[in-house]
């Protein structure tokens, strides 16, 4: 078994921000792969759903604390389904990246991100990164309203892509080939017209 969780805060009035778009590409995956209806569980504190991709048991996640302790229930649901940190993948904004730009590595720091932070303080570093890149507003002190704002109407085209092409490619990380999964996903982002968000 697999678990694939998305970064994000819980709550309507977070739901379209940059810094969600790891619950938007959670949501995009149960979409395409026809998982179970969501579920919210008390502990470890989230919502859950679980499918099948290419034969391998996947469970989504999408903690219900707030990002800077999102560890905390990624550290209970390691423990409750008696997981390494390497069948862990973490699916969050990346500001070092350009818009629409994907990249996935195994291990690695947190570049100052708080929920990746957060998740290595539980579990250490050793697990999955799938970095969905929001870009950067070119100022340190701008960094917090960025993150907290939602996408614009524009962003919303290479959004619904990205997030797209990440469920098709998904397979392929899976089984740990983080080149295969950056290069299908580049394909499918410059040949694919978004049908959603």
């Amino acid at each position: 078994m697999l678990l694939l969780v998305g970064l994000g805060n819980p709550g309507k009035e977070y739901a379209g921000n940059r810094h969600n778009i790891g619950f938007m590409a959670i949501n995009e995956i149960v979409r395409h792969h026809s998982f179970s209806s969501s579920r919210t569980r008390s502990r470890p504190k989230g919502v859950f759903s679980e499918g099948m991709i290419e034969e391998v048991k996947v469970v989504t996640l999408k903690p219900l604390t707030y990002m800077n302790e999102s560890g905390q229930v990624v550290g209970e649901a390691l423990r409750y389904w008696n997981l390494e940190s390497d069948q862990i993948f973490v699916i969050h904004d990346e500001l070092d990246l350009a818009p629409g730009k994907v990249r996935a590595k195994l291990g690695g720091g947190d570049a100052g991100h708080n929920g990746l932070r957060s998740i290595t303080s539980h579990i250490g570093a050793d697990y999955w990164r799938i970095r969905l890149g929001v870009g950067h507003p070119g100022e340190k002190a701008r960094v917090t309203g960025h993150v907290l704002h939602d996408f614009t109407k524009t962003d919303k085209v290479w959004v619904a892509r990205t997030v797209e092409a990440v469920a098709e490619a998904i397979s392929l990380l899976l089984t740990g080939d983080a080149a295969a999964f950056s290069t299908q996903v580049t394909l499918l982002t410059q040949s694919h017209t978004p049908n959603r968000l």
